[in-house]
């Protein structure tokens, strides 16, 4: 893949996953406001061009491909991959970042009340997420097997009862845009996840554990924007003809 400035960063992730760890490093969001030109994400932090794109160039010549992987894998398959990789993530790490975060709160929250807010956003993200998960493995994911099935075997298109994938999809698509909006402002809160001074142990241990969980979840959101729900949407309009 040659990059260029008219490159769009979902579709440089979406090629190679490997060049996500570029878009960190700068600071550039991947996945929720991926669809936007290289040049464009670049405009206003005076990056220069040349640079960020030797770094992606040599990110995709170093490393290798896992989105291979994800082209390779039917839409039924990927969609499994999406919840026993992200969703069960996400399921697991929330308990605990909770119960250090009512901790924190308690302890430091006189001296640090920005800790009282992180917590809202945090709480509230949770169980957005959690909702959100369970609407994708009821009611998409199942679809996203069905098609997949179809595709294999043969048989008639059924509309769904929600008309078409792309009506579910744009709910998911806002929800994503969403908490990515929120978890910037649990970074800004934290200074990007850097502890304080006089921060403890258990202080330390919960911004790493945040800034994992919203890592993941960019992860896990460009999967589903980038190339799950686009494979799933122009599955559709082939099966249906």
């Amino acid at each position: 893949m040659q990059i260029q400035a008219d490159t769009l960063v979902s579709d440089i992730v979406a090629k190679n996953y490997n060049t996500a760890a570029i878009f960190s490093k700068y600071n550039i969001d991947f996945c929720c406001n991926g669809n936007r030109s290289l040049a464009k994400v670049i405009e206003k932090k005076g990056i220069p061009l040349e640079e960020i794109i030797e770094a992606l160039a040599a990110e995709v010549d170093t490393r290798e491909n896992q989105s291979d992987l994800f082209q390779k894998l039917n839409i039924g398959a990927l969609s499994d991959y999406v919840v026993e990789s992200h969703h069960s993530y996400v399921e697991k790490s929330i308990p605990p970042i909770k119960q250090y975060l009512d901790k924190l709160c308690k302890v430091h929250g006189d001296r640090h009340p920005e800790l009282f807010e992180i917590r809202e956003l945090f709480f509230g993200s949770a169980d957005e997420l959690t909702k959100h998960m369970k609407k994708e493995e009821l009611i998409l994911f199942p679809f996203f097997k069905k098609l997949a099935k179809l595709k294999k075997e043969g048989g008639a298109y059924e509309k769904p009862h929600f008309e078409t994938v792309e009506n579910p999809i744009a709910m998911m698509h806002h929800e994503h845009d969403v908490e990515g909006e929120r978890f910037r402002k649990i970074a800004e809160l934290t200074a990007n996840y850097t502890p304080p001074a006089d921060a403890c142990t258990t202080y330390k241990v919960t911004f790493s554990m945040l800034k994992e969980f919203e890592e993941d979840l960019h992860k896990h959101i460009h999967l589903e924007n980038n190339i799950l729900f686009k494979r799933g949407i122009l599955l559709e309009q082939e099966l249906a003809g």
